[in-house]
Order: C-alpha cells, then sequence, then structure tokens
C-alpha cells in the first residue's frame, strides 16, 4: 500500500518539468561568481523579497545561520519565540558557531506581540548582554503554521531600526503566508534587515534557501558561506529548480491550504478534543490525550498515513505538492478515527488553550519530527 506522507513538505520530490528545467540549466562556477543560472535565481529573488541582494545557499538552517551571523557579533544577544526554528531545530548552531547568546519570549501559536517584544529591546549597560537583533518567523512552523501580520512585523522592524538593532525574518514558508494573504512577499521581507525564503518545502525544489539583505551585506555572507563549507560549483541545475518553484509553485500553494483545512474539519468533526488550533496555511497541529502521540502516529503508519510527532501529545500534519486532496481526505479519515478513539481527559481539558496556544514540547522530543522540518 503506498503511503501518504505528510511528516513535511521537506519530502517534496522535483516535477517533470522541473527536473526538464535543471536538465537544460546553463552553469559556471559560482564560487567565481560565474554561474549565470544562480545569478539570475538570486537577482529575482531579491527582487520578490524586496531586497536589493541575495545568496543561494544549501539549506534554510545555513541561511539562517549567516543571516543571523551578519546582524549579532559573537557576544551579541539575538531575541526570538522560544518555538522558533532558530534556537530548537538548528542543533544549537548560532551558539557553537558565532557566539551568538539567545532570549526568548513566549507567544500563542507563535505569534509575535510588538507590545511583548519591544519591551525586551533594552538599551545596552555596562552589565547586560547587548541586544543586536530580534528574529521572526513566517509562517511558524512550531506554531502549527501561523502567520506573522505584516503590521506586526513592521511595527517591530522600526522598533529595531530606532535602535540600531537588526530584524532577521526567517520566511522557511513565507510563500504560505503571502499566499494566504493574497499579499507580495515583499510586503514582509522590505521590513527585515534579512530575510530568508525556502525553496525546498511547498515550493518543492529538491535543495536549496533564499538569504537576502543590501549588497554589502550578502558580500559579507558570501564569504562566510566559504569560510563554513558552503561554497559550491555548478550549482545552476539545483538554482534552475529553484527559478521553475518561483515561476509555477507559488500560486498552487493555495491547494496545499485547502487540503490543510480539509483535514482539520473532518478531525475537528469527530474528534473535537483533538483539534484547538486554527490552520491559516499548510500545517495542521493535532492533539492526543497525553503520552500517546507516538501510538496514534504509530497506528496512522500502519493504515498507511505518516504524520510527525512534536512531543508526547502532538502530532503535526503537513500538506505538499506530492499529496493530492484525494489522499488528503483518505488520510483526514483515518486520523480522525483513531483521535476520536483518544479523547483528552477532562482534567487536561480546561487547561489546554494555554498548554497548546504556545506548543511547549515535552522534555523528550521526538527527533525524527525535528529532523526534517
Amino acid at each position: 500500500m503506498p503511503l501518504i506522507d505528510l511528516r513535511s513538505d521537506t519530502i517534496t520530490r522535483p516535477t517533470q518539468a522541473m527536473r526538464q528545467a535543471m536538465f537544460e540549466a546553463p552553469v559556471g562556477d559560482d564560487v567565481y561568481g560565474e554561474d549565470p543560472t544562480i545569478r539570475q535565481l538570486e537577482e529575482r529573488a531579491a527582487a520578490l523579497l524586496g531586497q536589493q541582494a541575495a545568496l543561494f545557499c544549501a539549506s534554510g538552517s545555513l541561511a539562517n545561520l549567516l543571516g543571523v551571523w551578519l546582524l549579532v557579533p559573537r557576544g551579541g544577544e539575538l531575541l526570538c519565540d522560544s518555538q522558533a526554528h532558530v534556537v530548537r531545530a538548528e542543533a544549537g548552531a548560532h551558539a557553537a558557531l558565532h557566539g551568538v547568546q539567545t532570549r526568548t519570549w513566549t507567544s500563542r501559536r507563535g505569534l509575535a506581540d510588538p507590545t511583548d517584544v519591544i519591551p525586551l529591546l533594552a538599551e545596552p549597560t555596562p552589565h547586560l548582554v547587548s541586544v543586536a537583533a530580534v528574529e521572526l518567523e513566517n509562517s511558524h512552523n512550531f506554531g502549527g503554521g501561523t502567520i506573522q501580520p505584516v503590521e506586526a512585523v513592521a511595527a517591530i522592524a522600526a522598533a529595531c531600526r530606532q535602535r540600531g538593532m537588526g530584524l532577521h525574518l526567517d520566511g522557511a514558508r513565507l510563500a504560505n503566508a503571502a499566499v494566504a494573504c493574497h499579499r507580495p512577499l515583499a510586503d514582509w521581507g522590505r521590513e527585515a534587515t534579512t530575510v530568508t525564503l525556502c525553496l525546498s518545502k511547498g515550493l518543492g525544489a529538491p535543495v536549496g534557501t533564499i538569504l537576502a539583505s543590501s549588497p554589502d551585506r550578502i558580500a559579507r555572507a558570501r564569504q562566510q558561506r566559504k569560510r563554513l563549507g558552503g561554497g559550491w560549483r555548478q550549482a545552476g541545475v539545483l538554482a534552475a529548480a529553484g527559478l521553475h518553484a518561483l515561476d509555477h509553485h507559488i500560486d498552487r500553494l493555495a491547494h496545499d491550504h485547502a487540503n490543510a483545512r480539509l483535514i482539520r474539519q473532518t478531525v475537528q468533526e469527530r474528534a473535537p478534543q483533538a483539534v484547538t488550533d486554527p490552520c491559516q496555511t499548510n500545517i495542521v497541529i493535532l492533539r492526543t490525550a497525553p503520552g500517546q502521540a507516538e501510538r496514534v502516529a504509530r497506528l496512522a503508519r500502519q493504515q498507511g498515513v505518516l504524520v510527525s510527532q512534536l512531543d508526547s501529545a502532538t502530532l503535526r500534519v503537513v500538506t505538499h505538492l506530492d499529496v493530492t486532496a484525494g489522499q488528503c481526505a483518505e488520510a483526514a479519515d483515518i486520523l480522525a478515527d483513531l483521535l476520536a478513539a483518544e479523547p483528552v481527559p477532562a482534567a487536561d481539558q480546561a487547561d489546554q488553550a494555554d498548554q497548546t496556544d504556545a506548543l511547549v514540547a515535552a522534555p523528550a522530543v521526538d527527533r525524527r519530527a525535528t529532523d526534517q522540518v
């Protein structure tokens, strides 16, 4: 029986048309700046994000590592949400490689409230670490695909600029947010000092993330990418996939969002206790009875549906271009039946909203779920 894989949108494979574009791509040595397809992708992506320059990186983690490094000196402090990808799912790279200290705030479903964030931007003193930058994530992965409103991002960005601080926007799924809001990516991107856009999640390219910023910052990031071993040669075959994704796979994200809403609605009708979060993009968060997430995920797999386990009572479902509406409907039926048999105990229901909105991970997180996010 073929599996319906809803673990992540990272598992997407290139379409035949994308493979053809890769096959035909003109290439050169990118370390020498001679790959025309990479240059075309970087120029196109920079404009799309409302920035002047861009750098094609092998992964979202590398792009975030460089984007934060541009803004936070060694020993400086980055402020971010407690469930941000940069602190939860990047193997501690910012601290280990660049000496970045992080301080976090808690939020409801990953949404940054300017009234919570701006007071944290304390002026430097001889006794306190200096805040160098704020990091926001849009859409917010562990928040359940929630969208940071442009107005909130703009307010935080303005406060950062007034204090000489930077704003890094992890836009791994920014295209999902833009499609859901019917707004251009630049509405968010231009507010950031540095911003990323992943090409290998919902956009369906096999590899790559864009980092965009000013020309001088991107020149510095290019050199640091080389130091970290991230320079590459004839990578235009990969950039061609990214260009194809930008041309053909942005608008179709609306189908993924519709499929995610279908799954949420089906589960809510049969197991309302399992659905406490809204579904704004392509991610659905499902709740189980305490300690039962692993068992439900295992039973779902036995029936042909793969989902991610975020903690002992939380599952994540992610729709993408490799699953059809029919497959999502089938998966929704299976998950709804399993979750209907796993009611949340009454004692837990009273506190459920506060516990789940923050998406606080249990101490023993299943690393199989966070390795591929």
